[in-house]
């Protein structure tokens, strides 16, 4: 476990947490290899660590325009996933993860490019505060990237399981996201069996990602705690 000075402890905030991980996560980029990046605030703090290295990578494969947007700003080349065939690793957050390493992760509106670089990665490692670690999903909206033309159908679905379900706005209109689908958040839901779970909501017509990643979950959590990294397996 890394630990920061004792005299810091009592003061790390939320971005100290994510700053503490995401120079954690360095040591799981293999040099020479091609490394897998999702999108978020605290992975921001990795690809902000990953440019003291750059010279020993090949590049990454992003999961977002702002993620590539700011890898490609500090130098580093962003590779479309269909020329990778396999990544080793792929390092990004979570709204939520829970003990087995399932996850919710969405509440950027990436999570569909996210699911797939994780398909395309041997190791997933998740970075995160301590915050974002709970007994069982569903505390944070769940999102849902889905085609407009099905957006109502499927909140009355969500509803008739006794969720509640909302179109993500922006600016007062629906938010619309790189892939020009809309997002579902979903509250109101305990989601005992995320495998379960995940399987039956990705058959519904419409839905392009459901944020629950239990088919791709994570093999690694790094923590940021009040007393440094803690590394979690599963």
């Amino acid at each position: 476990m890394t630990q920061p000075p004792t005299s810091s402890v009592a003061t790390l905030s939320q971005d100290d947490l994510k700053t503490l991980v995401g120079q954690a996560a360095l040591r799981y980029v293999v040099p020479g290899d091609i490394v897998g990046v999702g999108t978020g605030s605290t992975v921001n703090k990795f690809i902000d660590a990953l440019a003291g290295m750059k010279d020993q990578i090949k590049g990454a494969v992003s999961s977002s325009l702002a993620s590539t947007e700011r890898l490609q700003a500090l130098g580093i080349q962003v590779f479309d996933s269909n020329d990778v065939a396999e990544l080793s690793v792929y390092i990004d957050g979570a709204d939520e993860i829970d003990h087995q390493g399932y996850m919710v992760k969405g509440g950027g509106a990436a999570l569909t490019r996210e699911k797939i670089v994780a398909a395309q990665s041997r190791q997933f490692v998740c970075i995160a505060d301590e915050s974002k670690l709970v007994q069982t999903l569903g505390r944070f909206p769940l999102p849902v990237e889905v085609i407009p033309m099905a957006a109502q159908r499927i909140m009355r679905q969500f509803e008739a399981m006794g969720a509640q379900a909302r179109l993500r706005l922006k600016d007062g209109a629906p938010l619309v996201t790189d892939n020009g689908q809309h997002i579902v958040d979903v509250t109101g839901l305990q989601i005992t069996d995320p495998l379960a779970f995940e399987t039956q909501v990705s058959q519904w017509p419409g839905v392009v990602t459901v944020g629950v990643f239990a088919h791709q979950k994570a093999q690694v959590c790094l923590l940021g705690t009040a007393t440094g990294v803690k590394t979690l397996t599963f």
